[in-house]
């Protein structure tokens, strides 16, 4: 029988509005279990999950129907409505329009898996502004700085 096999490894990054620190370690698991969730019942493979206060970092194996854009949406669109029922910010918590996203080989996982779980430490040597060009120059992805994240300085 016929069949479609693929491996797709997509990293996706993507910021709290404003980039503002509200993912609070008292609840950052929570959230990271709640995405899972979204990611599975759509059908994909989370591969790793962690961020920092103000962004996010997912790796996915995907499907090939699956269509990216509408994942992210229902990922982020789910999960703000998550944090404001639980009422884990005092403000309104929304993430940032836009994502960014980065293919890898499976020859690359473990170390996209390990450099996603070692976030915090990632974060003492590198800011995420930095971090994020880093990303874009990386894999030659054209962009010019105004359209990225709106950056807090």
């Amino acid at each position: 029988m016929a069949g479609t096999f693929s491996q797709i490894y997509i990293q996706v990054v993507f910021a709290v509005k404003g980039r503002q620190s509200l993912i609070l370690p008292q609840w950052d698991e929570e959230l990271y279990k709640y995405i899972s969730g979204i990611v599975k019942n759509k059908e994909q493979k989370l591969l790793a999950i962690n961020g920092m206060p103000d962004h996010i970092h997912i790796l996915i194996g995907m499907k090939p129907s699956c269509c990216l854009s509408d994942l992210v949406r229902e990922i982020k669109k789910s999960s703000n409505e998550f944090v404001n029922e639980k009422r884990f910010c005092k403000s309104k918590f929304s993430w940032q329009e836009g994502f960014g996203a980065f293919s890898y080989s499976y020859s690359a996982l473990d170390n996209v898996i390990a450099y996603i779980q070692n976030q915090k430490e990632h974060h003492k040597k590198q800011l995420f502004k930095d971090e994020y060009k880093e990303f874009l120059d990386k894999f030659q992805i054209e962009h010019k700085d105004e359209y990225l994240f709106n950056w807090i300085e």
